[in-house]
Formats: C-alpha cells, structure tokens, sequence
C-alpha cells in the first residue's frame, strides 16, 4: 500500500469550481501514476476554511467511485496560508516503487511543493 498527495486550487467558492477542480486533480493523479478505479482504496480530502459550497466527495462520487472510502475534512488554520485549497491523500493498493510515485500539486497549490517541479498542461496555460 502506498499514498499518493495532491492539491489543487479554486478561485471561487463554488459547488461548480470545485467539482471541477477535484475531477482535474483526480483524473491528472490517475493518469500520471498510470492507476486504474480497482486501485485506490481511500480518499481523504481537506479544504482550506474558505470552501464549504460543496464536499469534496461529491466529484469523485460523480467520476464512479462508489465503493471507494471518502472521508472530507477542513484543513487545519494557518496565518498565511494558501487560501481556497483542496488537498487530497489517496491510499492506493498498487506494486510502485516510492520514488516513482507521482505526487500532483496543481495551479496555486504548485507552489506547496515546488521540490516536485511537476508541470501540468493546464499549469502551462496559467503561466
């Protein structure tokens, strides 16, 4: 078993954006760790305080993740912290080796983990 972390930011708190911006998440950590549904056992979301139009859940719901394990939490509060941003845990049942493992941290949240230095197609476009 292995964990795979994400984030993602929104501009507004919209149910909409954020449905959207957790299936842009999902579907790019999917793709870039090459995963199938069957793999992933858990997701855990967490938003900044800022976000409560919708849970998080509700996307992955939506993609078919139906028998998956969900759990939404709100992000603890920092001063200064990166406003408007959903972090994602997964919990994956798959034979990777760590080093390969694709963390994915999207438009504003890139910048949580710059050590990562990985650069979407839509990070492109935003920069």
């Amino acid at each position: 078993m292995y964990t795979i972390r994400g984030a993602i930011t929104v501009e507004k708190n919209k149910e909409i954006e954020i449905n959207d911006a957790v299936k842009t998440m999902i579907k790019t950590i999917i793709r870039e760790n090459n995963l199938n549904k069957k793999d992933i056992i858990n997701f855990t979301f967490s938003t900044t305080d800022d976000l409560d139009a919708v849970y998080p859940g509700k996307a992955v719901r939506k993609m078919g993740f139906t028998q998956t394990t969900i759990m939404c939490l709100q992000e603890m509060y920092v001063d200064n912290s990166l406003n408007k941003c959903i972090r994602v845990l997964l919990y994956i049942n798959k034979d990777l080796e760590k080093d390969k493992i694709n963390h994915i941290y999207l438009r504003k949240a890139a910048k949580l983990r710059k050590d990562l230095n990985f650069l979407s197609k839509e990070q492109e476009n935003d920069y």
